[in-house]
């Protein structure tokens, strides 16, 4: 009997064929989906980021135009007076007090109104006695943190007050009027020339330019960079003699009156 020979099913090779060719198309497909999608996801992405970008552009042109320069870049141009070299201060009180308080502050920080609204009157009332002297450093810290530029404007703002001989006075209107950190609104060269405004003589042309040209800014960011390097932990930082006594939680006006007394008669 001849061997029997068994055919192949082709039919069924056929229906493989066809599935696994299937199979390759719908992969591909989904693919090509996915490329799509990622496509359009990343042109949507690109098109946020340069809306995004745009937008910040613009904010910053119209900022400037509408405030002046608050590039801190340039030659720097001390206030009347200023002293420290490299870690710039602007001195007040007579330079024969036998005590000094060295007081780093930024206009935006909160922390250092608290100070200046529970130490003000003490301290004017030992810088006009002539038992103290007070060296005030200005920092941008809270530029930095928050963004903006309204520390720069508004230490500018007070250097340009000390040329004028009213930086106590316009010290101390900035820190009474000084808005929620996370306001900029020192950033505004015009709140800054009305604020001048409650001190008697400052609001004059030559002030205006002062602010308005950001004289003073480079110094700020000398002094700010001072303040950088020298490791503190924040502002304020108050010395007294080089005796940090911000840190002295039992330190109270009447505390810092009767220390700068005891130092004056010993």
């Amino acid at each position: 009997m001849p061997p029997r020979f068994v055919l192949p099913d082709v039919s069924e090779k056929n229906r493989e064929g066809k599935r696994t060719a299937r199979e390759r198309l719908a992969a591909e497909r989904e693919k090509q989906k996915a490329g799509e999608r990622r496509r359009r996801a990343l042109i949507v992405s690109s098109t946020v980021v340069c809306v995004l970008a745009l937008a910040g552009v613009i904010g910053t042109l119209a900022a400037n135009a509408g405030n002046g320069k608050a590039d801190p870049e340039g030659p720097v141009r001390a206030p009347s007076k200023a002293t420290g070299g490299d870690s710039p201060a602007i001195p007040v009180g007579k330079e024969s007090a036998r005590s000094t308080l060295t007081v780093w502050e930024d206009f935006r920080c909160p922390a250092c109104k608290s100070f200046e609204d529970a130490y003000r009157s003490t301290i004017h009332e030992l810088t006009d006695s002539g038992q103290l002297k007070v060296e005030y450093h200005l920092a941008t810290l809270i530029d930095g943190n928050m963004g903006g530029s309204g520390s720069l404007r508004a230490a500018n703002a007070s250097a340009c007050a000390q040329n004028a001989g009213k930086f106590p006075e316009y010290h101390d209107v900035l820190f009474q009027n000084q808005p929620p950190e996370t306001s900029d609104e020192f950033a505004d060269n015009g709140k800054l020339i009305e604020l001048a405004g409650k001190v008697d003589g400052l609001d004059t042309p030559t002030y205006r330019k002062c602010v308005e040209d950001g004289t003073h800014n480079s110094w700020v960011a000398k002094s700010n960079k001072a303040f950088q390097a020298g490791g503190f932990q924040g502002t304020p930082t108050v010395l007294l003699n080089g005796k940090n006594i911000y840190q002295d939680r039992a330190m109270t006006p009447a505390k810092l009156k009767r220390m700068i007394e005891e130092s004056d008669k010993s």
